[in-house]
């Protein structure tokens, strides 16, 4: 179910809202939290219920994994831990890498396997991270106990089962613990609705828009001139943010009004003067993650190799967000940025903040034409277009306006302050806000007609 389709907005969403209330008041917070529980596996049901029993089957064994790693001591411990990590990733690898490697296999060494279908379930790369963090705060010490319906909740809760944001035992159990969380809270309610417009209007009104040209760019990769070929990178540099900060701000919103508070996951990431910057303000739950259960036991900076440590973890964040030698391009090309980045800095020498600003967002934007091509073929073409190698007298795609418009998205995105600056400091529930808001809303209800997935739905 997609939270910018009719059937989530006009339906799932306020019958939820209005049970789960009822079903606190009338029942108690155990069995509102169950009916939260199945209301999320309704909602993750409705595209292929036939992924019901995977989510089912990763929550169970991972309730037990964590249940068996705080009853035990010493080896018996470290052998749950293990045997939960592994489970995970042996899930993960089999749906999401399997295909990848026989294709790999197949293209080295020339051998005829067949290469299998297998359909990634939804929201499995978020799910298990979620998971595995849990697993390893339970072996760390850090982890208390939980009900079942507690955890449960944990991994199911709609907002953020299929694209995140990751979250983490210590910042949610309590709050699914917190009785006064199951009695309706106006001042959340009215947050959770503007955060909630606000990152759907981004999804809707700018990201569906701006697909439009970089998918137009991307499909005649073979023959741009200069222009088209930096202005459809720079398109899709803003349709990515817009639709995942969206996604993950709707995710915010939709907590609100349950009383829960998610992690943020964006922080106007383009305002980055570097790169180390940027990687702190974008998928800020998924950075926190790959330092803390990866970059950090590989070693982190105490080791003296930590440019060998953020290449590897780098490398895996790329494989994390896709089966393909492209995504694995892409995340060993942050880190080769990232490794440059702390040795500029270990020199002592530093850049004019506009100066950084450009390099960061153009080094940024190179990167993320291998995220968005589908081979090594695709890039190379739309980079040697960039970089005017090829004709540059090939037909123009895009319109000075439409050029324009993306021009004047990338000065919002590097000057205006993000929701969870600009919310806090000039919203106030007042009529002017509600009928800017109401006009908001509407509009891009108007306009949720297509339903698009978000982004990282494939991830």
């Amino acid at each position: 179910m997609l939270f910018n389709s009719y059937v989530f907005i006009l339906g799932f969403l306020p019958l939820t809202l209005i049970l789960y209330y009822l079903t606190a008041a009338k029942l108690g917070s155990r069995w509102a939290r169950w009916f939260l529980v199945f209301a999320s596996l309704v909602f993750y049901s409705w595209w292929d219920v036939g992924n019901l029993p995977i989510l089912l089957t990763s929550i169970l064994v991972n309730y037990l994994a964590a249940g068996c790693i705080l009853r035990n001591e010493g080896k018996a411990r470290k052998a749950w831990l293990i045997a939960g990590i592994l489970f995970d990733l042996g899930l993960l690898g089999y749906f999401k890498y399997t295909a990848f490697a026989v294709e790999t296999v197949n293209s080295i060494l020339h051998t005829g396997f067949v290469v299998p279908q297998i359909v990634l379930p939804l929201g499995i790369s978020f799910f298990t991270f979620t998971q595995i963090a849990c697993l390893v705060d339970s072996y760390r010490g850090e982890v208390k106990g939980y009900t079942k319906s507690g955890y449960f909740l944990f991994v199911t809760i709609f907002p953020h089962l299929i694209a995140g944001p990751i979250l983490y035992h210590k910042d949610m159990i309590p709050q699914f613990m917190d009785e006064k969380n199951y009695h309706i809270n106006y001042e959340n309610m009215n947050r959770g609705i503007v955060w909630f417009t606000i990152g759907l209007a981004k999804k809707v009104l700018i990201a569906d828009n701006l697909a439009r040209y970089a998918n137009d760019v991307f499909a005649h990769a073979d023959q741009l001139s200069m222009i088209d070929a930096w202005f459809g990178s720079f398109a899709y540099t803003l349709q990515l943010y817009f639709d995942f900060s969206g996604y993950s701000e709707m995710a915010i919103g939709l907590g609100l009004m349950l009383n829960f508070h998610l992690p943020l996951n964006f922080n106007s990431p383009y305002q980055s003067t570097s790169i180390i910057e940027f990687w702190r303000r974008w998928h800020m739950t998924l950075s926190a993650f790959l330092k803390n259960y990866l970059y950090i036991p590989l070693g982190g900076n105490r080791t003296g190799h930590h440019l060998r440590n953020i290449l590897i973890t780098m490398l895996l964040a790329g494989l994390w967000h896709g089966a393909g030698w492209t995504f694995i391009f892409w995340g060993g090309l942050h880190g080769v940025y990232i490794c440059i980045n702390h040795l500029w800095r270990k020199a002592g020498k530093s850049l004019p903040k506009a100066a950084g600003w450009l390099v960061t967002f153009l080094a940024v934007d190179i990167a993320w034409v291998f995220f968005r091509a589908e081979n090594f073929e695709t890039a190379f073409a739309v980079l040697s277009a960039m970089a005017g190698i090829t004709d540059t007298f090939a037909p123009q795609l895009l319109k000075v306006k439409e050029m324009a418009m993306i021009a004047a998205f990338i000065g919002v995105c590097a000057v205006v302050p993000g929701v969870s600056s600009f919310v806090p400091k000039y919203f106030r529930m007042n009529y002017k806000w509600l009928t800017v808001l109401t006009g908001l809303f509407l509009y891009t209800l108007s306009q949720c007609y297509q339903g698009s997935e978000f982004l990282y739905f494939q991830f």
